[in-house]
């Protein structure tokens, strides 16, 4: 299991932290490698070889990851987390999963899926299994490990709320609303504390626009962004949308959004395809982008690193992978990391940082 190799690497190897960096450095002139899905633990394998015998294309979920403050241990500095919204509670209590392989382990003893609140999981009724079942718990982790590692550098979080209102599946997930977003704030701000967060109204400061005050001003220094977390909706149709409507610049809010490029909320850009040609010129203007090494466990299964290369040379401040540490459900010698003595941090070879 990567849970036990990944545990026994971190015992066996000095702690890396990725806390270097000068003071004076803004941050969107360095680049980090995280984790994508970072909360996801394994499927059962019982279940996961009958949802491969169903669906053959299931091999692209076939990951998993190490707990998310032995990810942050290690040095990570980017993590993603999948929210469902369960207003009353016991919405995902009972996966149909369970019922149909036999002798799994216990799904939610403490019964935490049965309160009402934000839930974190990867699929309904199949990959349900979390390291942070609920979205507080998730919050008070960082918190948590956050007081305990003051002056860490700024770990910048991707946010996605699941949903799905065109579905006609009983198990439909509940459909996020403004209220549901005013809520996501709220638990953002009493579980993780306003002195863990780097806002909008943070970077914007004085300026007209948060976008014209990262194209011009420019992003806050690693020294004033140490202790900080950094949230950024990965939506960009309804939900992102619906987030930002009577905030105008993202005033109020905590979360950064997937703004388009030209427009007053925009500053920080989710672009998946690490081979895209314009993350550069984006990049140089001033914005901070995210971007993938991999995914649906493609990269890892041929060695393709030309992903993970792309997105380095490319400047995207943000690099998220399945694959910090090698995988131990297929045969693969893929792994993830930057050359040098700090592996998941490191000045930006686009304004002159080492490559």
């Amino acid at each position: 299991m990567k849970i036990l190799f990944g545990t026994l690497l971190l015992l066996s190897l000095p702690l890396m932290r990725a806390d270097n960096g000068a003071d004076n450095t803004p941050i969107n002139k360095i680049q980090i490698i995280g984790s994508h899905n970072s909360y996801k633990k394994a499927i059962d394998p019982g279940l996961f070889k009958l949802m491969l015998a169903k669906d053959l294309k299931s091999y692209k979920i076939d990951y998993e990851h190490i707990p998310l403050t032995d990810q942050l241990d290690m040095g990570l500095r980017n993590l993603e987390i999948d929210i469902y919204g369960d207003t009353k509670g016991g919405k995902y209590a009972h996966p149909k999963g369970m019922d149909y392989a036999p002798n799994q382990p216990p799904f939610d003893p403490q019964g935490e899926m049965n309160e009402p609140g934000f839930k974190v999981f990867h699929m309904i009724d199949y990959d349900y299994r979390s390291h942070a079942p609920t979205f507080k718990d998730c919050l008070t982790q960082f918190k948590n490990w956050s007081d305990a590692h003051p002056g860490h550098n700024p770990v910048f979080i991707t946010l996605e709320a699941k949903d799905d209102p065109n579905s006609k599946a009983a198990n439909m997930p509940e459909t996020f609303t403004p209220a549901m977003f005013d809520e996501l704030d709220n638990n953002l701000l009493k579980y993780l504390g306003k002195k863990h967060l780097l806002t909008p109204d943070d970077v914007r400061g004085k300026a007209e626009t948060l976008e014209s005050a990262i194209l011009t001003k420019g992003w806050p220094t690693l020294k004033q962004a140490r202790g900080k977390f950094i949230f950024l909706l990965d939506d960009q149709k309804r939900k992102r949308d619906m987030y930002m409507a009577g905030h105008p610049s993202l005033k109020g809010r905590v979360l950064f959004a997937n703004a388009d490029p030209g427009t007053p909320e925009a500053a920080m850009l989710i672009r998946n395809n690490a081979k895209d040609p314009i993350i550069p010129g984006l990049i140089k203007k001033g914005y901070i982008i995210r971007t993938r090494a991999d995914s649906d466990t493609e990269q890892a299964r041929t060695n393709d690193r030309s992903y993970f290369e792309a997105a380095c040379n490319s400047g995207a401040q943000i690099i998220t992978t399945d694959y910090y540490l090698k995988s131990s459900h297929f045969k693969s010698d893929y792994v993830v990391f930057f050359d040098g003595d700090d592996k998941y941090f490191r000045l930006n070879p686009l304004f002159g940082g080492s490559k």
